[in-house]
């Protein structure tokens, strides 16, 4: 099978393309079509944990010492080999939100 799925030349004119030019050319597209309440409920809104690492300026070893969770844990979660359960998910977007209290908390 190949792997180049668009010529250099087609590479060019895409990135030549305005934005509101793609968005014409996206919603042109037959075997495009826009997200259904349906589509909506069954997309998961968990955490970016790499983003909200990488926001916070921490390594993976930093960011798993400083809030207890398990360094390859935290791996497979960032190279989605797993995702987090609900309960994890809620202590995720609590760091996200306030890391320093929840630092605070976890020094006692």
């Amino acid at each position: 099978m190949n792997r180049k799925l668009t010529s250099s030349k087609n590479r060019k004119r895409i990135r030549s393309m305005t934005p509101s030019a793609v968005e014409r050319a996206a919603l042109a597209d037959p075997d495009a079509r826009p997200l259904t309440p349906a589509d909506l409920k069954r997309i998961r809104r968990t955490p970016q944990i790499k983003v909200i690492r990488r926001a916070l300026g921490l390594t993976q070893g930093e960011f798993a010492a400083r809030y207890h969770i398990p360094l390859g844990t935290l791996r497979d979660w960032e190279q989605g080999r797993a995702t987090p359960d609900q309960p994890t998910q809620a202590y995720l977007t609590v760091i996200a939100r306030s890391p320093e209290g929840v630092q605070q908390a976890l020094e006692g």
